[in-house]
């Protein structure tokens, strides 16, 4: 598992240079330039930093946006509904590479293709969710990072509970439409019990969620 923003962005940009050299994908003119596909499920508004991270990265490669490299960037605008064709739509405009982020976008791009290589930049446990057959030898054509989340919540829980003796109910902020944050609230869910503590689930889909579901959780 690997932690850090910094050792997630190596790690990353190593996997697509890689990926990029076995396609072939070199020097070109603006109109043969290869192209790769992004796909999210939130709207490329709710993302900026990660997506400007992204293309200065390729950069810090060689591989500049509109000079020798095409970035088609498709999203569902928090839809989950809408994530099947987004992903659909990158096949067809044969993208050589995949990137996606979250689990619900790892997972459309799966059912999507299964000879187009995809780079999960963020997810939960991808065995768990069924992305690859195990850590050690995944197999297909995902490949990518993890924060393996779920293993987590029981920590998470223990240093709340050291850190604020008196706590008796937990809020857990989760989208019930991502199979990665069902996964982890679950996890959650035993670990608030076994310490004896109430759990709320604060259920968010999108970003205008979240200001009702802070309301919910300090009204309670």
């Amino acid at each position: 598992m690997i932690t850090g923003n910094s050792k997630q962005n190596i790690v990353l940009y190593a996997l697509i240079t890689a990926l990029l050299s076995i396609v072939s994908l070199v020097e070109a003119q603006p109109k043969n330039s290869p192209r790769i596909g992004f796909l999210t499920f939130s709207s490329e508004s709710d993302l900026p930093d990660r997506y400007n991270a992204f293309r200065e990265g390729l950069r810090d490669l060689g591989y500049t946006e509109g000079h020798n490299i095409v970035i088609e960037r498709r999203h569902a605008a928090g839809k989950l509904e809408r994530l099947p064709d987004a992903a659909a739509e990158l096949v067809r405009l044969n993208v050589k590479v995949i990137v996606t982020t979250g689990t619900t976008g790892a997972l459309a791009a799966k059912r999507a293709t299964s000879t187009i290589p995809i780079i999960m930049t963020t997810g939960a446990d991808p065995v768990i969710n069924g992305l690859v057959v195990s850590l050690a030898r995944p197999g297909g054509n995902i490949t990518g990072l993890t924060s393996i989340a779920s293993d987590l919540a029981g920590k998470r829980v223990e240093v709340l509970k050291e850190t604020v003796p008196q706590l008796a109910r937990v809020g857990v902020l989760w989208n019930p439409e991502d199979p990665g944050s069902t996964t982890v609230f679950k996890e959650t869910e035993a670990s608030v019990h076994a310490f004896g503590l109430k759990i709320q689930s604060l259920e968010v889909q999108n970003s205008n969620d979240f200001e009702n579901a802070f309301k919910t959780g300090a009204e309670r």
